[in-house]
């Protein structure tokens, strides 16, 4: 299958290999760094539009017709994740958008990525009861690191957060994940990391993740955690799986005509290595550099050294 199919797909991109999912093609909902939260390790930089307001920013039409367009060649997925460069639950019509995957396409499992913060309001937890998965976050219990970590808009209060979480936890019947992502010298402290692993314990989940930056983030002061450290708070915080990189088969190859299109689209939601595209669009990773490089030239796309290489992102 070539990505020909993309043609005039403006919100789901990929599909991707996903360190937590697999094969995974997005749904992205809302405009670009549209968010409740303005993450100081984001990989999508900061947020250019901070609210709590729900809306429907892209026609419900829009997006079943892009679904069904993609959907319908029958395509090889793990999951259908909402997720992308803002908060997929500040979409008013995800409730509707879930229902329409699975009365149409109900082979497929669906998940969303959120940071958890609207679960507070029963309707957004009505919203996405029918998804296969939930992955939440949950950086801080402490409202100062909350807030140096995470930036929230100035409405969301910690507390109702955290009771939201639970809340859904109670009454959603798939797997429920929370990630913990590590910023050193915040949230690593033995005092922090206690207080998060005493709220872990009262929510249940299925699964707990644990994760740091390997890529750019919104401040480039953010660094990874060391290592060793990592190992110790994953077993403190009840063995969480420590999140690595996405080991997959070759997929199905693409024309390379078809090329930038799956890139750009990619790369404008999560910046990526040379190698990742490599494996996500299955073309030799000296082919991959080849156009990355004349995207570089054209002015499209930029370059940033991580500790785990060269990774490329939307220009901003």
């Amino acid at each position: 299958m070539t990505n020909k199919q993309h043609l005039g797909c403006r919100h789901i991109f990929g599909p991707v290999p996903s360190r937590r999912l697999g094969r995974s093609l997005g749904v992205d909902l809302v405009p670009h760094k549209t968010c409740t939260l303005n993450c100081v390790y984001c990989e999508c930089g900061r947020t250019d539009h901070l609210t709590i307001n729900r809306s429907e920013y892209v026609p419900v039409e829009r997006i079943k017709a892009e679904l069904d367009a993609f959907l319908s060649q029958d395509p090889k997925l793990d999951f259908i994740t909402f997720s992308g460069s803002g908060e997929p639950t500040l979409y008013s019509g995800i409730g509707e958008i879930v229902g329409f995957i699975k009365s149409a396409y109900p082979r497929h499992k669906v998940a969303l990525l959120t940071n958890g913060t609207l679960f507070y309001n029963s309707r957004v937890r009505e919203e996405v009861l029918d998804l296969d998965l939930v992955k939440v976050s949950l950086d801080a219990v402490s409202e100062r690191i909350f807030k140096s970590i995470n930036r929230p808009h100035h409405v969301l209060k910690l507390p109702d957060i955290i009771d939201g979480l639970i809340s859904l936890r109670k009454k959603f019947d798939g797997q429920f994940w929370v990630e913990v992502f590590l910023v050193p010298g915040f949230n690593d402290s033995e005092g922090e990391l206690k207080k998060i692993r005493n709220v872990l314990s009262i929510i249940n989940p299925d699964r707990i993740q644990l994760n740091t930056i390997d890529r750019p983030g919104a401040e480039s002061w953010v660094k990874p955690v060391n290592k060793k450290v990592l190992t110790d708070i994953a077993a403190f915080l009840y063995d969480a799986e420590i999140i690595t990189e996405f080991d997959s088969d070759q997929y199905n190859r693409v024309n390379i005509d078809d090329f930038c299109e799956p890139l750009l689209a990619t790369i404008k939601r999560r910046p990526c290595t040379a190698e990742d595209v490599s494996q996500f669009l299955g073309i030799h990773v000296n082919e991959v550099r080849r156009h990355l490089y004349a995207l570089i030239e054209k002015g499209e796309i930029a370059r940033r050294e991580m500790p785990r290489g060269v990774f490329y992102m939307k220009r901003s």
